[in-house]
């Protein structure tokens, strides 16, 4: 990182975001070090729709705070995810798709660099995703950065709390929740949530 970061600066980088939580610790430690990160919600593999959205809404939130570049992706794709059952080759293609998906959107904006939020989790599988990013970016021609920003996965988390940001109790995929302790009260909160009107709108805001 050091010794890439006059080229991280001059060429760009493209951060893919999970979540609000997971971006706090990485978004804000960028911009401390003179890097303007834009960020990438790409998670087809989040479900239902309104869990969707909510963490959309909570990395929105944050954006618009610091202030960030923000693209959405859209795409919702529950089939590919049920189709592969409860195999574990579901985690390594969520983890391909979406830093494929990364990579295409780096190269197609013109930036160097990318990387993702999900390397500040302690539970997801690192030398996995690790592996896809380079995967991904040898494909696309770009650079995948190997941030370990794990030892400050719980201070991300107090700063998403000091913020008011939405911290979700499952990975994403609908058999995820369906193995989560915390089912029952995801299903319960998701019944009385509402979308913020007017979000998302285009599929790339530019906040702030």
């Amino acid at each position: 990182m050091e010794m890439n970061l006059n080229d991280l600066k001059a060429q760009g980088l493209l951060l893919h975001a999970c979540c609000g939580p997971c971006a706090e610790y990485p978004l804000k430690n960028y911009l401390a070090e003179g890097v303007q990160p834009v960020l990438y919600y790409y998670n087809p593999n989040i479900h239902p729709k309104k869990e969707w959205q909510r963490r959309y809404e909570s990395l929105a939130r944050l954006a618009e705070s610091e202030p960030a570049e923000l693209l959405v992706n859209r795409d919702f794709d529950q089939a590919s995810w049920l189709a592969l059952g409860e195999s574990p080759q579901r985690c390594l293609f969520c983890y391909a798709s979406r830093m494929r998906a990364t990579a295409r959107k780096a190269q197609a904006l013109g930036l160097k660099y990318f990387t993702s939020t999900l390397l500040i989790s302690p539970y997801q599988q690192r030398e996995a995703i690790i592996a896809a990013g380079h995967q991904a970016a040898a494909e696309y021609d770009r650079i995948f950065l190997e941030e370990d920003w794990r030892d400050h996965f719980r201070e991300g988390q107090c700063l998403a709390r000091e913020d008011g940001l939405y911290r979700q109790r499952y990975c994403g995929c609908l058999l995820s929740l369906k193995n989560s302790r915390y089912k029952r009260q995801v299903g319960k909160s998701l019944m009385s949530f509402e979308p913020q009107e007017g979000t998302p709108q285009p599929r790339v805001c530019r906040l702030g």
